[in-house]
């Protein structure tokens, strides 16, 4: 049986409200992918099973089989109770909400005290 771990690729995109992550995981049911958070570790596990019956004799076999595994420590700026994960046609997406405190914010410039009275 030809079952090994792999790696799948992934992309990380940081949006003004969340960080989203996208990994293509073709050919994997929904019910064959795992997300957790523990502690701060965002985990995405999954099993792509064999297609392969008794009597195959493979030519070429390009296809990666077995399961996988991506961990990522999340930043204390992300809201880790509050992830999200949606599979669809192969591309699962995982959005992490920014915390408030986390998001950009305009700084108003103020003119500093005694400025006016050096100008003069």
């Amino acid at each position: 049986m030809y079952i090994t771990n792999f790696v799948m690729p992934l992309d990380v995109v940081r949006h003004e409200n969340d960080v989203t992550l996208r990994l293509d995981v073709p050919g994997m049911d929904r019910e064959q992918i795992e997300v957790t958070v523990d502690r701060g570790i965002l985990t995405i596990s999954g099993k792509r099973l064999q297609e392969r019956a008794e009597n195959d004799k493979f030519f070429v076999r390009e296809r990666r089989m077995g399961t996988f595994t991506r961990r990522l420590r999340l930043p204390e700026n992300l809201n880790a109770d509050a992830v999200e994960a949606s599979y669809d046609n192969g591309v699962l997406e995982v959005r992490i909400p920014v915390l408030e405190q986390a998001k950009a914010r305009k700084i108003e410039v103020r003119q500093a005290d005694g400025q006016e009275e050096l100008a003069a």
